[in-house]
């Protein structure tokens, strides 16, 4: 499975609505609130360029907020994201042949 971490804060809306999108998909995702711990948020706002949250990276890729998650899910392109790599290596060879 891919590594998910979503920076948060204790009253964003946005942050419950992508808690609930990863909940539903049945993913696990690290969760690191920021409301209270300036080294994390800076940390965010280094590996993301904004300061809003959620921020949300799956393994090393930025996906963005919430309405970027569910513009993905929406399209079709998050569940591929969330398979474990090996599976996407099994998929991509067996396309090939």
């Amino acid at each position: 499975m891919p590594h998910i971490t979503m920076y948060t804060t204790m009253i964003c809306p946005y942050c419950s609505r992508a808690r609930h999108l990863f909940q539903r998909k049945g993913v696990f995702f690290e969760e690191i609130s920021v409301d209270r711990d300036r080294e994390q948020m800076a940390i965010m706002r280094r590996r993301s360029r904004r300061h809003t949250v959620p921020q949300i990276f799956i393994d090393d890729r930025h996906i963005g907020g919430y309405d970027d998650l569910a513009m993905l899910d929406a399209r079709g392109e998050l569940d591929p994201l969330l398979v474990p790599s090996d599976a996407q290596e099994t998929d991509a060879r067996a396309a090939d042949e």
